[in-house]
């Protein structure tokens, strides 16, 4: 049974940075991209950024572009997200997410929740003013 369980988040005042973890069970991990969505109270699940299946893709909304940073880890099946000067209105519930990657599929092309099969627990991170 596939599992992506998270770890991280928090309460952080803004300007100030945070480490969300997820970790891939029962996945062949390496044949999937990785991706963090996050969600406010009142409003749809939106993309984060996405990391394509060996690390050396990635793609960011434009709201984190340059404050935050996907990585991963193949060797133990880990996915990070670094938050850095956050902002009140990133203030969300935070969800790791997974899908298979085809030879023919770009980063680009992960962008919607219907892409991902897998999802994690969800998070909390809350950034205060």
């Amino acid at each position: 049974q596939v599992q992506l369980v998270q770890s991280g988040g928090g309460l952080v005042q803004t300007g100030g940075s945070l480490r969300l973890s997820c970790a891939a069970s029962a996945l062949p991990f390496s044949s999937y991209a990785m991706a963090w969505f996050r969600q406010a109270p009142g409003k749809e699940r939106e993309f984060v950024s996405t990391v394509n299946w060996s690390g050396g893709h990635t793609f960011y909304a434009d709201s984190v572009k340059g404050r935050f940073t996907i990585s991963r880890d193949n060797a133990d099946n880990m996915v990070y997200l670094q938050m850095n000067s956050l902002k009140p209105e990133d203030t969300a519930v935070y969800y790791c997410a997974a899908a298979y990657q085809s030879g023919l599929t770009g980063v680009k092309d992960l962008t919607e929740v219907q892409d991902y099969g897998y999802w994690g627990q969800g998070t909390q991170v809350t950034v205060s003013s």
